[in-house]
């Protein structure tokens, strides 16, 4: 589990040390930050699979995401962290060196770390790369190269030998496990309201498309219980049925007083949100990290405690966090669950802070050196 995320000059989280714990909620006005935040943990698990780089190239580049405000002078720097209590890891992006290319909006990576414990020091560090080098702590407590770096490529997602990087690559693929969920479609030609094809789904797709399939899969194989009291909770005495016909597979929702079931494409916006939610939620196959990003969006009021209970529980078996801009759902989940984290963010002076959080409240945070 993730205990704290940092995040240093990008937009305006000129710097950010965030507390984690199961559950937790990130909340404020618009344009405090939060998805800026957001942007940054995705950053973080693109590093895992080596598209850090490019997804800052689309947002035009290291310059467009930068710190725009006032602050000290030095070296142009974007650094993403996070730590918990077994590893952390951070990485510094910098602009690239002037030469014969076309890729002039791609940063370059100037430093990485990845230690052991919650905090960065000398003597916890395993693996650092300054430059291209990468350097692995070995059983004497020596320094070993095992590998050198074009500037775009990471080591998290570069080192995948068991011998000589083992801590690299079981960070690696538990940052790759990390899950998030944008805006899934809901509109009318939404993957979700059509038939697919359809086989056994322990992960719904960002997309939604597999939604039939991935209930059906957790009817089967996962927690039919759940499942069934989660539509309850939302649409008292309904219950969802998954029509399977030549392979392909249709979400219908029965419900009192109808005579007829009806189809994922007669559905409200707001009811199949919520089960792309529920299936989204409910995997089979939690995540280490599962984080969602204004799931309100399209639901009524109403749903709101139904929702707060399906987070709820999904943090019992992942590590949740939630953007969200409706006090109502952070009430219900209060509710729900007595130890939600509620990072509550503003600006002051065009930065991005934690409200109430004082110099003394900050989790203690070290960024690796350049070279």
């Amino acid at each position: 589990m993730l205990d704290t995320v940092a995040v240093e000059n990008y937009r305006s989280l000129r710097r950010l040390v965030v507390p984690l714990g199961g559950c937790n909620v990130v909340t404020g006005p618009n344009g405090s930050g939060k998805s800026s935040l957001y942007r940054a943990l995705r950053l973080l698990a693109d590093s895992a699979r080596n598209g850090a780089v490019n997804a800052l190239a689309r947002e035009g580049g290291l310059s467009s995401t930068m710190w725009a405000g006032q602050g000290e002078k030095g070296p142009v720097s974007l650094k993403l962290g996070f730590a918990g209590e077994d590893f952390g890891y951070a990485v510094d992006f910098g602009m690239p060196q002037e030469g014969n290319t076309a890729f002039n909006l791609d940063p370059q990576i100037k430093s990485e770390a990845v230690w052991a414990g919650p905090v960065l020091r000398p003597s916890a560090l395993l693996a650092q790369r300054s430059g291209p080098a990468v350097l692995i702590r070995d059983a004497d407590d020596g320094w070993r190269t095992v590998a050198t770096l074009r500037p775009f490529d990471s080591m998290l997602s570069e080192l995948a030998d068991p011998q000589a990087a083992p801590e690299l690559l079981a960070l690696r693929e538990r940052v790759r496990s990390w899950r998030f969920y944008d805006h899934v479609r809901t509109d009318s030609g939404a993957p979700a309201r059509r038939p697919q094809i359809g086989t056994r789904t322990m992960v719904l797709s960002h997309d939604g498309a597999d939604l039939a399939a991935a209930l059906q899969t957790i009817a089967e194989v996962g927690d039919a219980g759940a499942l069934a009291e989660a539509v309850d909770d939302a649409f008292p005495g309904s219950r969802v049925e998954v029509r399977c016909s030549d392979s392909r597979f249709e979400v219908t929702l029965r419900q009192p007083g109808m005579l007829r079931a009806l189809t994922a494409a007669e559905l409200s916006d707001g009811t199949l949100r919520y089960l792309l939610w529920v299936a989204a939620l409910l995997t089979p196959r939690p995540a280490e990290l599962t984080v969602l990003n204004e799931p309100e969006a399209s639901l009524h009021p109403d749903l709101l405690p139904a929702l707060a209970a399906l987070i709820a529980r999904s943090s019992e078996r992942s590590q949740v966090v939630v953007v969200t801009h409706a006090a109502a759902l952070v009430e219900a989940l209060r509710r729900q669950q007595r130890d939600v984290n509620a990072v509550e963010l503003a600006k002051d002076d065009g930065r991005t802070v934690i409200v109430g959080q004082g110099l003394l409240d900050e989790p203690s945070w070290h960024w690796p050196a350049r070279g």
